[in-house]
């Protein structure tokens, strides 16, 4: 047999007043719904029994008072076993328990406990004793329930710092942020303000450059006058008139030196000279070939008496 009471007949005809003896039979699971429809059984017997672990539903059957679980193989409770406020009698003799859930400390009413023959923590065991007698049992139930109190206390401090930590990291982050978002705006509106800035010399320039070409004009236009009343700006000579002074330039220069070479011949002791005698004869031949035009013999006379 792996579940008994399948039908809600058959727990009934085991119902004894509010006594339910479910033990030694053989059971691997318990029958919640059927237990959860009576309600007037807050006595139950599920001891000498297979259970290695009690389904969650189980902690919704609150009429419970008095609960046997002992020679099972029970290695756990469920986490709110502390739903089963009217419980005052708890028998887990002979299980294969270590810990208790937290909500534990949550059994207000409990008032006997048994944990004997439990692989419990080394802690907890201490805390719980021998339940040889009634009184050993009452004090079991109490300071246990104590322990679990100060367990449930501790760990909702813990659970408090970390939800601090976590608050604080939070805040943080958030800080972070704030801080990285108005780093960015900043970065955005000094970049803004640089395009504005880059714009406005560019518009700047771009009036300057207009302004520019508006004068050019007027410039112009202030100088056409001064062109027709004769201050004519000077031009450069043609190319041709160039040519012209520098073949006059190199023909006086030749003019020079005859000049000279002449005086030198006439004047100086080399008038001995062959080279002078020749010019010599040259000049004189010239000079008297030109005596024969009146006006240079008038001019040749000028030269003369002066």
């Amino acid at each position: 047999m792996t579940k008994a009471g399948s039908k809600g007949g058959n727990l009934r005809d085991k119902l004894d007043g509010n006594e339910l003896d479910l033990s030694l039979s053989d059971l691997n699971e318990v029958p919640v719904k059927e237990l959860a429809a009576l309600p007037k059984a807050t006595v139950l017997d599920l001891s000498c029994n297979k259970l290695s672990t009690l389904p969650s539903d189980f902690c919704g059957l609150t009429h419970l008072v008095k609960l046997d679980l002992s020679k099972n193989k029970l290695q756990q409770l469920p986490t709110d076993f502390g739903r089963l406020v009217n419980l005052q009698h708890l028998d887990l003799l002979n299980n294969r328990l270590v810990t208790l859930p937290v909500s534990f400390a949550q059994l207000k009413s409990l008032k006997w406990l048994d944990l004997k023959d439990n692989p419990l923590d080394p802690v907890l065991a201490k805390v719980a004793g021998d339940c040889l007698d009634e009184k050993q049992c009452k004090q079991c139930a109490n300071k246990v329930l104590q322990h679990m109190k100060a367990v449930q206390a501790d760990q909702e401090r813990e659970r408090q710092r970390r939800l601090e930590v976590e608050r604080e990291a939070e805040k943080k982050r958030e800080a972070k942020q704030r801080a990285k978002e108005a780093q960015e705006r900043e970065l955005r509106k000094r970049e803004k303000a640089e395009e504005k800035e880059r714009r406005r010399k560019e518009y700047d320039a771009l009036k300057a450059s207009k302004r520019e070409q508006e004068k050019k004009p007027k410039k112009e236009t202030n100088q056409a006058p001064k062109s027709k009343s004769g201050s004519r700006p000077r031009k450069p000579p043609p190319r041709k008139h160039t040519r012209f002074w520098a073949v006059l330039k190199l023909m006086l220069l030749l003019l020079l030196c005859v000049a000279g070479g002449l005086v030198v011949c006439r004047v100086t002791e080399l008038q001995q000279q062959p080279l002078c005698t020749s010019v010599n004869t040259i000049y004189d031949n010239a000079v008297q070939g030109l005596r024969s035009h009146d006006i240079l013999q008038w001019v040749l006379q000028t030269d003369s008496q002066q």
